[in-house]
């Protein structure tokens, strides 16, 4: 599986690097994520239910920020394991390019490899998913931005612009999207 992507910020490139290197802000945005445990200065444990088309799982993993290069980049590595679905592992690398003062250009590429029952669903449907889990990430960030920095009303809806529609409707018009533009 590989995923692309970016957005535009409507904050400084030190308040995005702020709010993506804290745990708690990630928790909150990320779907599905039970709970994210410090075990060092940039490893963690955590706990989440993911859905990929027949298979709902609760899966344990670890996640570790390795090259980091404040306030510009930094890469991230994740395994995760369920006994129902399989694994999941891999590495996201993020970007952050400053536009303005108060803008802020986030630049992320994934890959992962999966196995087990996971494995078995289907390139399109675990990219599809994947894609729309980043939707649903990028809207709750923007929300976090918006409550954590004052960065409020249109300038927090653009940073969600790409998902247009919110639930169901979002999520399915950007799984079809994946689904049918590979």
């Amino acid at each position: 599986m590989e995923l692309k992507g970016e957005r535009v910020l409507p904050v400084s490139r030190e308040s995005a690097w702020q709010l993506l290197n804290d745990a708690a802000v990630l928790e909150k945005c990320v779907p599905g994520c039970e709970s994210m445990t410090a075990r060092g200065a940039h490893d963690y444990d955590v706990v989440m239910t993911a859905a990929i088309g027949p298979v709902k799982a609760r899966f344990k993993g670890k996640l570790a920020v390795r090259d980091l290069d404040p306030p510009r980049s930094y890469r991230l590595l994740f395994e995760g394991q369920s006994a129902q679905a399989g694994f999941a592992r891999g590495e996201a690398r993020v970007e952050l390019v400053e536009l303005t003062a108060l803008e802020t250009r986030l630049i992320y590429g994934a890959t992962a490899q999966i196995g087990g029952k996971l494995a078995q669903i289907g390139a399109r449907l675990i990219d599809a998913a994947g894609a729309a889990t980043a939707e649903r990430f990028f809207q709750s960030f923007a929300a976090q931005l918006a409550a954590r920095t004052g960065a409020g009303g249109a300038a927090a809806g653009a940073a969600a612009a790409p998902a247009a529609a919110s639930g169901f409707w979002g999520w399915l018009r950007s799984f079809l999207k994946h689904l049918w533009t590979r």
